[in-house]
């Protein structure tokens, strides 16, 4: 036979006890609850700020204050057009053969107006723009390489130049690499300086004294005097 055991009847002491056991249960599980819901609203309003923050300006981008643009200080030089620019004794160029690195690199031209190329020899360079040079190269290069792929670009200009001498920012030797007037290589250099007289400059070209007057100029006055310059110019501000 199956042995029956007694079943623990509660005395009103354990029954009271168990009682308290669960309410004290309750009151945490509800004070764990209170404070996690307490917790919520605090991180998504963290999480929200920055959106609100941005909201405004994504609604109504007029009302977004545009982005400082740095103010650049002018140089003395413009990339050179290989369409237009004629290049001289002095000047550096930079041929670039598609893998060809034997024939790549950079090349002087001589005082003859001539580059010399490994396996072409002399190619006349002087007086023709690098897009005419790209031509002539490619054309020489067709008896050594396949349909080759020539760049011609000048890295340095040195056969063309001009000067700015006496109360002037940044005096020296500028590259004349573009058409440049008198008026526009006197902002490049940064303007007057000193007790210069913009009233008495000159433009020295050989044994000829060419006057301009920035004042005139700079009113819109008399501007068949801002003449454009040639390679040896030198303009003096006394």
């Amino acid at each position: 036979m199956c042995k029956i055991e007694s079943i623990p009847v509660l005395t009103p002491r354990s029954n009271s006890m168990l009682q308290a056991l669960l309410q004290r249960y309750a009151l945490v599980l509800f004070l764990g609850l209170l404070s996690s819901f307490a917790a919520c609203p605090a991180g998504q309003a963290q999480d929200q700020q920055p959106q609100q923050q941005t909201e405004p300006n994504q609604q109504n981008p007029q009302t977004a204050k545009p982005a400082e643009v740095p103010q650049q200080t002018p140089t003395a030089g413009a990339p050179v057009d290989s369409n237009s620019y004629k290049v001289g004794p002095a000047d550096v160029l930079n041929i670039r053969v598609w893998h060809e690195t034997e024939f790549s690199g950079p090349v002087a031209v001589h005082q003859d107006g001539k580059i010399t190329l490994p396996l072409i020899g002399d190619l006349q360079a002087g007086g023709l723009t690098p897009a005419q040079i790209e031509e002539s190269i490619t054309k020489a290069l067709t008896r050594y390489v396949v349909k080759p792929l020539v760049t011609v670009t000048v890295q340095e200009v040195l056969s063309k130049k001009y000067y700015l001498d006496g109360e002037i920012a940044r005096p020296g030797e500028y590259p004349l690499i573009a058409p440049t007037t008198v008026f526009e290589a006197i902002s490049k250099a940064g303007g007057l300086a000193g007790f210069a007289n913009g009233k008495k400059i000159y433009v020295l070209r050989g044994d000829k004294r060419i006057p301009f007057n920035l004042k005139d100029v700079s009113h819109g006055k008399h501007m068949e005097q801002n003449i454009l310059l040639q390679p040896g110019d030198h303009i003096v501000i006394p």
